[in-house]
């Protein structure tokens, strides 16, 4: 069941600039879809589109429901420094009018679902970069929304983390069941982590190829699935990337 769709989208810059031609793309409810691609091809402006932050010049997004909750989870954590991790999460609640019991017990499951139960009133310069980028995903997820978009937010941290961090975006998008579109230009990440992966081309910005997700087996990432996946991945965005 598609949960939002884009039918013919357009976006063009006040300076002239074509970002986005003619892009078709439907989101299935409770898929995580990776859009793969170069910099440049306005995978971020694709996501901004979802989100309503700004407006394409032509075409349309259709969403199944009149009514839709979306959270973002940006490449920077834009966290407030003056604040704890609990106060950080609760933010989107109290702002919606939530009464501050029911969001501060919302805050900390969130917290919890992340894997940062005890440092609810911890201030962000305290936190490494990971856990920074795990309250910005606890508050993305603690209004509970139908979609979850996520732009590049791991591009920044090392290896090991963000190696981490994908295990763990894994297991949470498998046990809530929130639809995940996710912005990486990292093959080996968009293999790991999505149900499906489109692959944009850029000048202008438009899908050149869709890959499913290879069937999930113990120990993945050294799994020959795997490796197929990634192989037909980086062809895709070599191809994207000539065209």
């Amino acid at each position: 069941m598609q949960l939002v769709s884009l039918a013919g989208v357009e976006k063009r810059f006040a300076n002239g600039v074509l970002a986005l031609e003619g892009v078709d793309l439907a989101v299935e409810a409770g898929e995580f879809l990776a859009l793969l691609g170069p910099s440049g091809c306005g995978k971020s402006t694709l996501l901004r589109i979802v989100a309503g932050l700004t407006a394409p010049s032509a075409g349309r997004v259709t969403w199944r429901q009149a009514r839709h909750d979306v959270g973002f989870v940006f490449q920077d954590p834009t966290l407030m420094p003056w604040s704890d991790a609990l106060s950080n999460v609760r933010l989107p609640l109290r702002l919606a009018g939530v009464s501050r019991a029911e969001g501060e017990a919302r805050a900390a499951e969130a917290l919890r679902k992340v894997g940062l139960a005890g440092f609810e009133h911890v201030r962000p310069r305290e936190l490494s970069g990971g856990m920074r980028m795990r309250v910005s995903i606890a508050r993305a997820l603690v209004t509970r929304p139908s979609l979850l978009l996520m732009d590049e937010p791991f591009a920044a941290l090392d290896e090991i983390t963000r190696h981490r961090l994908n295990d763990d975006l894994r297991a949470l998008w498998a046990e809530s069941g929130v639809t995940v579109l996710f912005v990486t230009h990292s093959v080996f990440e968009s293999a790991y982590l999505a149900s499906r992966v489109v692959v944009m081309a850029a000048r202008p910005g438009r899908v050149v190829a869709e890959l499913p997700a290879a069937l999930r087996v113990p120990e993945f990432r050294t799994s020959a699935e795997y490796a197929a996946v990634c192989r037909a991945a980086s062809a895709a965005l070599e191809r994207a990337m000539a065209a």
